[in-house]
Order: C-alpha cells, then sequence, then structure tokens
C-alpha cells in the first residue's frame, strides 16, 4: 500500500467540505469563498482516523467574549494540525486548546451525519475502504 502523505490528505479534505459538512446550526453561513467556515469538529474527527493522536479544543472569541468552540489535531511530539484556522474573521480570536478525549461511536449524536459525509467523501478521495481506515 502507498504511503499517504499529509499533502494527500489534506487536499481530500479541503475538496470534500461543502455545506452538507459543515455544522448545522451555521450552514447558512458556509460559502464557497470561506469553504473551511465551521468545518472544524467534522475535520478534527476525520483526521483523528486518519492520523491518531488527540482532539484539541479552543474557544473563539470576539471582544473578549467566548462566541463559540474550535477543533484542531494534535499528534506526537505536540505536531499541531489544524487545517480549518483560516475560516475566522480577523475579530475571532482562538484561545486555550484543552485535549477533549473522543466518545465512543454509540455516544456520539451531534454533527454525526456531517462526520460521517466528510469522512467517506475523504476516504473515497485517497482510495482507502473505510474499514481499512477507521478503526473506531
Amino acid at each position: 500500500m502507498t504511503p499517504l502523505l499529509l499533502t494527500d490528505i489534506e487536499r481530500a479534505v479541503r475538496s470534500s467540505w461543502s455545506a452538507e459538512t459543515c455544522t448545522p446550526d451555521f450552514r447558512s453561513r458556509w460559502t464557497k469563498d470561506n469553504p473551511a467556515r465551521d468545518q472544524c469538529g467534522v475535520t478534527a474527527m476525520v483526521l483523528n482516523d486518519l492520523l491518531g493522536g488527540e482532539l484539541i479544543r479552543g474557544e473563539v472569541h470576539v471582544d473578549g467574549e467566548r462566541v463559540d468552540y474550535h477543533w484542531w489535531n494534535r499528534l506526537g511530539m505536540g505536531l499541531e494540525i489544524d487545517l480549518t484556522r483560516e475560516q475566522f474573521a480577523p475579530e475571532e480570536i482562538v484561545t486555550g486548546g484543552i485535549v477533549i478525549p473522543r466518545p465512543p461511536a454509540s455516544e456520539w449524536r451531534r454533527l454525526r451525519e456531517e462526520y460521517e459525509l466528510l469522512r467517506d467523501r475523504v476516504l473515497e478521495k485517497l482510495g482507502l475502504q473505510q474499514a481499512s481506515a477507521v478503526s473506531r
């Protein structure tokens, strides 16, 4: 099997985003001009499937007030990968970053459909079978 390159994974993820894969509460603000908008949770989960590591959650602040959360990944040796960081406007500041344990699939309800759609698109673009890449 040919090893996956991070550039291949990134390309597959970015080309798989759509309004259907973003957070439903904010779907109306998703545009092709800012495709990373509200894709962070599902993207972090798909990267966790493919690369392992930890899920990190920070807070998004505007004028000092928390308005949302932001998710990304941390791999070995502290390497952090955040494919959706560019979604934020200058006034949106991401702070903190704590490790959040991945919930078992049986308990995961929020964004499950969006995650599964993104995961399936990415795996197809990478030419992977779901069972071989996702063990959760």
